[in-house]
């Protein structure tokens, strides 16, 4: 006699077999990527391929390379970071045009005087090469989109600041404030700020930029300020204002840092 009951059982497996092999031939094909291919076109290739590309692209740089190229002031010698100890010529240049830009806007806005400005050496990423300094120089100078901002600084701050720059030992840009230092140049005699010993209880309004204010360069001292303003002016637009309206670059020569 035929066992129907073990039949009905290997049947119903079949069919579940067949179920399961069906839904997944059924089922729709999951695609990978499993290469990627590119290829590096550049602006300036003019070969046949990438004519179309040339096309689209010259009137655009040929009117950026315009802009940028255009004179804007003569440089009598050539700036350079790299050259100074305590301070160099354009780290002083750019603090000095950075603190009188500042000091219009703030005097217009707040009815108050900028007294120092302090920048970092390393945001000055060229040269001003002697001879016509253009739009490009500034963007080279200056290729960040760091804005210029007001802080308010306590007396005490301000010895932490001088204090950062003499264990820093770097040519950071200083402009309205002198710092004299004993012989060894580990630290300070004196400070002054536009030209008066420095006041302990007095509140200094300090230009410098957004990065450093919010603790770029570890100089941690400017979040202690009492208030700040954001001028809403970038620096590479110091520069360039500031070329506009010279006809040939001053180049600095009062000392900032002195060692006794």
């Amino acid at each position: 006699m035929v066992n129907l009951k073990n039949y009905n059982v290997i049947l119903k497996h079949f069919v579940l077999i067949i179920t399961i092999f069906s839904t997944f031939a059924c089922s729709p094909k999951k695609e990978y990527v499993t290469k990627i291919e590119g290829k590096q076109i550049g602006v300036t290739n003019t070969n046949g391929e990438d004519a179309k590309i040339e096309s689209f692209i010259k009137p655009y740089r040929e009117n950026i390379d315009k802009d940028m190229n255009e004179v804007l002031a003569f440089a009598p010698e050539t700036l350079d970071k790299s050259k100074g100890e305590w301070q160099t010529s354009i780290g002083s240049l750019q603090a000095d045009i950075t603190l009188a830009s500042a000091d219009k806007i703030f005097k217009l806005r707040e009815k108050k005087s900028i007294d120092i400005c302090l920048l970092n050496h390393g945001g000055i990423r060229a040269i001003i090469p002697q001879g016509n300094v253009t739009t490009r120089t500034a963007f080279e100078l200056m290729p960040f989109e760091n804005n210029l901002v007001v802080v308010a600084l306590k007396g005490e701050q301000i010895v932490e600041m001088a204090d950062y720059i003499i264990k820093e030992r770097k040519p950071h840009p200083l402009s309205g404030m002198q710092i004299i230092l004993n012989k060894d140049g580990k630290s300070y005699k004196s400070i002054s700020v536009q030209g008066k010993p420095l006041d302990l209880t007095k509140t200094y309004h300090v230009a410098t930029n957004d990065y450093l204010y919010n603790g770029g360069d570890s100089m941690s001292f400017f979040k202690k300020g009492s208030a700040v303003y954001d001028l809403d002016y970038k620096l590479r637009n110091v520069w360039i204002d500031y070329f506009k309206e010279v006809d040939t670059i001053p180049i600095p020569k009062n000392q900032r840092i002195i060692v006794e």
